[in-house]
């Protein structure tokens, strides 16, 4: 499993210069669909995560009104919100050359 909070990858965005981006791949829009679908991953993955996490606090009751806010619940939910965004992320990643990708239909063009 990768490391998300251990990127190099901005907080904040970042203004980017896509003459260099596509440079890769000699075409915008597949250099956005990269990212895009490397993005979406990334974000799917985050989710799973932090609900595995959170799933440890979860109790079952009867009355919904009764929600008690842990501590440490609050504090992992924070540290997620801080994590630079998957779609920052992603294009951290195609910069830095870690992802392969193929011509092909969409749904294959990527794979880590």
């Amino acid at each position: 499993m990768i490391d998300y909070k251990q990127t190099k990858a901005p907080v904040n965005t970042i203004t980017r210069d896509m003459s260099q981006l596509t440079d890769k791949v000699g075409n915008v829009y597949e250099t956005v669909a990269i990212i895009a679908k490397r993005s979406n991953q990334i974000a799917t993955t985050l989710k799973r995560e932090l609900d595995a996490k959170l799933q440890d606090f979860s109790m079952p009751q009867e009355a919904i009104e009764e929600t008690f806010e842990n501590r440490e619940q609050i504090e992992i939910s924070r540290s997620y919100e801080q994590m630079p965004k998957p779609s920052l992320i992603a294009t951290q990643e195609f910069i830095e050359d870690q992802l392969e990708y193929s011509a092909g239909s969409k749904d294959d063009m990527l794979k880590l």
